[in-house]
């Protein structure tokens, strides 16, 4: 066995070395040693720190070698010689001898060949880079192509995915969990999209990839087409270790709701003016594709009696006549408005004349009239906080649909909305999106969905027509190409089939209690406490084909995170911006950028 001081002497002097790099240290003879962790003393003029890569290897019986790499997790320093907390003093004063010993946790990360046996006590470690690293990090499995950018480790070393876990090939779905404001949740999500068309993953693929974007929140992805006036030349050198250029986003198309009240629906944003639609549907729209239930899409269960009648009403609004302009005739009047949508509904709940029955077709059967009440009572609620995103009173109404197809990447701005219409809005819009990957019937080109609040859309313990639409997404969106990034403060509030269905985990800063659920068990222990204080930027990536999480920081955002930071938009990236899915194939979203 080879003796702690020896290698301190010789490694100091810059001896011996191993795979070219110098040892380390030597694995530790006092604390087991087995094949899921092991413990390295660290040899005097040398340094481990948390994350590092180590490298070593083990020579069996046969003579077969195994190389073994691992990931440090942890890290102890204590005095060799000290009995009691008091000793440190008499250990600083030269009165008690003792010598300061540094220790480094390692998880393994591979075997190979793989036999999975402890490494020895006394095998000398080094610190694994270039081949050796991705060898470790399993970055050498992976085809060039199939490599994206996830960000960068402590020493500015880029950290991949395996796109195969992304794109629906081996599996599909991203989830991301941390505390609003300090996890930066919404900025990784747009970080990893930006990854994937900049740094050609998607190869001929992207310029037909879709991207949606529902803003929850201020205004601050509503410029995801502007420079960010606030990147600096040390955070723009940050991209090219990670192969990318940074710049905008180039092919934004930004959706906001009309304002209330204004015939003219003019979008309702406050910081951006230009380059903003209104959306909305129909009344025709809202009746003809049955989207009545998800105006009840507030997280109650569905069990209610009042979905009987929920149910019933929307088979009768699909029966109803359209006009082109996209009203609908009901009993002869001709409806325009979402308010007169809800009267005639009404009218045909509530009967006139007491002594008259209610028609069963729009009622249900065996339906009393506390029920009815009930969605009578829910309808009228809703109605103020949706009759703008429900019309058919102005021009062309038809043509402010939601259309995904326009632009690369489109952003549905919902945050100045009630939480009834903004889930209203997000089941319609997820819906079509969905059904509209159905009826392609093939997974290309893919669609990825960006949703924050991912708690508020699919909780654990009630259903909605929301849930059982991401849970599809969840479940059958690999095979149908249509991808879900999901981000939540709290996992542990989110259905589980929605968390498990996600191949690649991310938790930044987490809040202590929630560190603790069962939800992050594929954090190690000490990872879990480390969550606790992560700063903003920095993120714990877990994927398949690594058995431990790694930790990454991404580079500070080229695009515009709020409106403070927009800087101008050339007019070629305009023009383009403008023009591309439209006339034509639309632009590579990243063509150009320097």
């Amino acid at each position: 066995m080879a003796d702690a001081s020896h290698l301190n002497d010789r490694s100091a002097a810059g001896q011996p070395t191993v795979g070219g790099q110098p040892t380390v240290g030597l694995v530790l003879g006092v604390d087991d040693a087995t094949p899921l962790e092991f413990w390295v003393a660290v040899a005097d003029g040398h340094t481990l720190q948390l994350d590092d890569v180590v490298a070593l290897s083990r020579v069996l019986p046969d003579g077969q070698q195994v190389k073994i790499y691992g990931v440090v997790s942890q890290l102890r320093a204590r005095q060799e010689g000290a009995s009691f907390q008091s000793d440190v003093f008499l250990i600083n004063q030269g009165v008690l001898p003792a010598q300061t010993s540094e220790a480094a946790l390692i998880q393994p990360t591979r075997f190979e060949p793989e036999i999975l046996v402890p490494p020895l006590p006394g095998t000398e470690v080094r610190v694994a880079v270039d081949i050796e690293r991705d060898i470790a990090l399993s970055f050498d499995t992976v085809a060039r192509d199939r490599k994206l950018p996830a960000g960068l480790s402590r020493n500015n070393e880029p950290v991949f995915l395996d796109f195969d876990f992304l794109d629906g090939t081996k599996g599909a779905h991203v989830n991301i969990s941390g505390i609003s404001g300090v996890a930066t949740k919404t900025s990784y999500a747009t970080f990893l999209l930006y990854s994937m068309f900049a740094s050609g993953t998607l190869g001929a693929e992207a310029a037909n990839t879709r991207a949606l974007i529902f803003n929850v929140k201020g205004e601050d992805l509503l410029f995801l087409d502007h420079p960010n006036s606030e990147l600096d030349g040390e955070q723009a050198a940050r991209y090219k270790p990670l192969g990318l250029a940074p710049g905008p986003f180039r092919d934004v198309g930004v959706l906001a709701p009309p304002r209330k009240g204004d015939p003219n629906a003019t979008p309702a944003t406050g910081s951006r003016h230009l380059g903003v639609s209104p959306f909305f549907w129909t009344v025709a729209d809202f009746c003809q594709q049955r989207l009545l239930p998800f105006l009840f899409a507030d997280a109650e269960d569905e069990r209610q009696q009042y979905t009987i009648v929920v149910q019933a009403v929307t088979a009768q609004l699909a029966d109803l006549a359209a006009t082109d302009d996209g009203a609908v005739t009901l009993d002869g009047q001709l409806i325009r408005t979402f308010a007169q949508l809800v009267d005639a509904i009404e009218d045909k709940l509530q009967p006139v004349d007491p002594d008259e029955p209610v028609d069963s077709r729009w009622a249900g059967r065996a339906v009393g009239t506390g029920t009815i009440n009930a969605f009578i009572r829910r309808l009228a609620s809703a109605r103020r906080h949706v009759e703008h995103l429900v019309r058919a009173d102005i021009g062309s109404a038809q043509t402010h649909a939601v259309n995904l197809d326009r632009n690369q990447v489109t952003v549905v701005d919902i945050h100045s909305l009630h939480d009834r219409a903004k889930r209203f809005v997000v089941g319609v819009v997820l819906r079509q999106a969905f059904d509209a990957k159905e009826r392609s019937g093939i997974a290309r080109p893919l669609q990825f969905v960006v949703l924050d609040e991912l708690n508020k859309y699919a909780p654990r313990d009630s259903s909605s027509p929301i849930k059982e639409i991401l849970l599809d997404v969840a479940e059958r969106g690999r095979s149908l190409g249509i991808v879900l990034i999901g981000a939540q403060q709290t996992a542990s509030e989110v259905e589980r089939r929605i968390v498990a269905n996600s191949a690649i985990r991310v938790v930044g800063r987490l809040d202590p209690a929630e560190s603790r659920r069962d939800e992050y068990g594929f954090l190690p222990a000490v990872a879990r406490q480390r969550a606790t204080i992560l700063k903003p930027g920095s993120m714990y990536v877990a994927q398949p084909r690594l058995p431990v999480p790694l930790l990454v920081e991404f580079p500070f955002p080229a695009w515009a995170t709020r409106p403070s930071e927009a800087g101008a938009v050339s007019s070629s990236a305009r023009d383009s911006g403008s023009d591309s899915g439209r006339d034509g194939e639309p632009d590579d979203l990243f063509s150009g950028l320097t």
